[in-house]
């Protein structure tokens, strides 16, 4: 087995479950709230993605701006729906309507795609470039990049300018906010339209990766979880480095030891770090929560 293959692979998937988790983050770090249907978020923001190019033969690049249009509309629509819960914090409803949301994508994406694997192909899929002895692709590379990039610009938004502070007001105390001025709802609004944008980017990079099925959203909520949790609850900088170690482990667990093992591994691993240190890999409240 050859580790630097490993490892390169490693960091690559990391860099995929950073950005897959990331609109997890801020709606965690901004609205203090879970989506237990953001896995199924991302199964059908890949069926989109795979429709655009499949069916109606658009150019990679236009069929990801499709899934990310309608990963938008799905995240408003959900929010609209559970609005009063979001007001109320109640957080047990939420989670319970957002169960609900996935089973009923989930359920939609079986009737709309079938319930056979489809395969996203693009162009960079096929071009490979040799790294010290390992192999990647063009489409990896992208994923590394996009994720690099969507980390920086979040943190350069939420840290320095005016949206990162109304960000950090609401999530304190979002009814002091609402005296103070500040348009609540249309915070809440604009990161679920967040997350639905940034999981569907995610998918739409991620999912040439792997077949496209419809049960693959309930394995990437559980990639979240780890993420997010590993990394701090709501920071963003925590996050990009548990997704990164995560992949790592995750490669190397499953090249050298077993691939049908590496999700419990990593669940023993998550229990660990939060023993030893209860606040995750969160790099503090200047350093990158949300």
């Amino acid at each position: 087995m050859n580790l630097v293959q490993q490892l390169i692979n490693g960091l690559i998937i990391g860099h995929a479950y950073a950005l897959i988790a990331i609109g997890w983050t801020v709606l965690l770090g901004v609205a203090r709230l879970v989506n237990f249907g953001h896995g199924q978020m991302y199964m059908l923001a890949a069926f989109v993605t795979w429709w655009g190019v499949a069916g109606l033969g658009l150019p990679y690049p236009l069929a990801i701006l499709l899934a990310m249009a309608g990963g938008v509309l799905l995240g408003l629509v959900m929010q609209l729906t559970m609005l009063r819960l979001t007001f109320a914090q109640d957080l047990v409803s939420i989670m319970i309507v957002t169960l609900g949301f996935g089973h009923v994508m989930r359920g939609l994406a079986g009737l709309l795609f079938g319930g056979n694997p489809q395969v996203l192909e693009t162009p960079l899929s096929w071009i490979d470039f040799e790294i010290a002895g390992a192999w990647v692709t063009a489409q990896d590379l992208l994923i590394v990049v996009a994720a690099i990039a969507v980390f920086l610009l979040l943190r350069l938004v939420l840290e320095r300018g005016a949206l990162g502070r109304t960000a950090r007001m609401v999530a304190e105390d979002p009814k002091l906010a609402q005296l103070g001025g500040i348009d609540v709802r249309r915070v809440y609004l604009a990161v679920f339209a967040f997350e639905g944008a940034a999981v569907a980017l995610a998918a739409a990079l991620v999912a040439p990766r792997t077949p496209i099925l419809t049960s693959i959203g309930f394995e990437e909520v559980i990639i979240t979880f780890v993420v997010v949790v590993l990394g701090g609850i709501g920071s963003i900088g925590g996050s990009y480095l548990a997704g990164i170690g995560l992949g790592l482990f995750t490669a190397l667990f499953g090249g050298f030891v077993s691939p049908a093992y590496a999700t419990s591994a990593a669940f023993g691993v998550l229990i660990l770090v939060l023993v030893l240190r209860p606040g995750g890999l969160a790099l503090g409240a200047k350093g990158g929560r949300a």
